[in-house]
């Protein structure tokens, strides 16, 4: 019996197996879930590496982007100056290799030049400057009444209540731009009369701001002294030439002259401006009535220039226009005679036969003569008619 109570009792085992089983069971179980932790912590773990090495590759293509905004900053942060300086110092070197001057040298003409410019600019401007404000004073002298007319009487009183003081302000503001506009400068002279030998010593010393009658911006002036009305006796001074501001210092006498007969006479300072080939042009007159003065005593004086219609007071004999060329090499002078205007009657009819006779004069002597043709019966003729001189370039000047 006992064999078989050894296989009765054999199956027993079964329970143990099955708690076995459970704990295997539960030890997958365990495991999977420790399984799926590790899973879970790669997965994790491999996420923030793959992120730590995408922000990694984000910075190494951020870092030479940086690097290179760095170097255009830097290269764009060169200043301009530098390159003008480096240009400047290119230009330099090469003038100074082609002139042969040392290189300061170069720099200061430059600098002198530029000043040069730089002062004829200011110069310019300021003078357009000074012009405009004149333009703009001149026109603020009166109000214009065509214009106030449309206005109506009322208005018109307010704008302008005094009409004739305004004229008379406008009248008199225009007669002085005209004197300041035909001032012809002025001459300092000296009278001594002597009463014992009955004699007018007349000094003419200097003369200031003539105007300038050549066209070389100068003049040639002399000054002619006489005596009105009789004009018998005549003084000239030297020619200076090519000056506005001449200084004479010459004495001339008037001999006979008794103090009854001065006081019925006028003392004239006529200057003139000397032309070699035509005739002399008149720049002004000082007249001098000697019964306006003490000749008991030296009288030095300053007086302005006034003007002279025509010489004597003469009429006016109507206008030419000619044309004149120099060609100092060949010494050729060339006169174009091309038409007269508004000449005097001279005929019976109330016309002319007019022609033009041309003279080269050196100290008052006749060179050489041309005339043009007869224009008959005409008071405006035209000629056109060329002639043609040998004159050195010594005898110009």
């Amino acid at each position: 019996m006992p064999p078989n109570a050894k296989t009765e009792s054999e199956p027993e085992p079964a329970p143990v197996s099955g708690a076995a089983e459970l704990e295997a069971a539960n030890q997958q179980v365990e495991e999977t879930t420790h399984h799926s932790k590790f899973r879970e912590l790669g997965q994790q773990q491999e996420q923030a590496a793959a992120e730590s090495q995408r922000i990694a590759q984000v910075e190494t293509t951020l870092a030479p982007k940086t690097t290179t905004e760095a170097e255009e900053a830097a290269t764009t942060s060169v200043p301009v100056i530098k390159k003008i300086e480096h240009a400047g110092e290119v230009v330099t070197e090469a003038i100074a290799e082609r002139t042969g001057l040392p290189t300061w040298g170069v720099v200061a003409i430059i600098i002198l030049v530029f000043l040069v410019v730089f002062g004829i600019i200011f110069f310019c401007v300021r003078r357009f400057l000074k012009k405009r404000r004149t333009k703009d004073g001149k026109g603020k002298k009166g109000v214009d009444m065509k214009s106030v007319q449309l206005l109506g009487s009322a208005y018109k009183e307010k704008v302008q209540p005094d009409m004739e003081e305004l004229t008379e302000n406008a009248e008199e503001g225009d007669e002085e731009d005209k004197q300041s506009e035909q001032k012809l400068g002025r001459l300092n002279f000296k009278l001594e009369y002597d009463f014992n030998s009955n004699s007018l010593a007349v000094t003419v010393i200097q003369a200031e701001e003539l105007p300038a009658l050549d066209m070389g911006g100068t003049s040639d002036p002399y000054v002619k002294v006489y005596l009105l009305p009789d004009k018998k006796k005549k003084f000239e001074t030297k020619v200076h030439r090519k000056t506005l501001n001449p200084v004479f210092n010459e004495t001339f006498t008037f001999k006979s002259l008794p103090y009854a007969d001065a006081m019925n006479k006028t003392l004239v300072f006529a200057i003139f401006d000397f032309d070699r080939f035509s005739k002399h042009d008149q720049i002004g007159e000082v007249k001098v009535p000697l019964c306006t003065i003490d000749l008991a005593q030296t009288i030095e004086e300053w007086r302005d220039l006034i003007s002279v219609e025509g010489e004597g007071g003469q009429e006016k004999l109507g206008d030419i226009c000619f044309s004149l060329r120099y060609v100092p090499t060949a010494g050729k002078l060339t006169v174009v005679i091309l038409e007269a205007k508004n000449l005097k009657k001279m005929d019976v009819g109330g016309l002319s036969d007019p022609y033009v006779k041309i003279a080269i004069m050196q100290n008052g002597k006749r060179l050489k003569k041309k005339k043009t043709s007869i224009k008959k019966c005409t008071l405006n003729p035209y000629y056109n008619e060329s002639f043609s001189f040998e004159v050195p370039f010594e005898q110009i000047q």
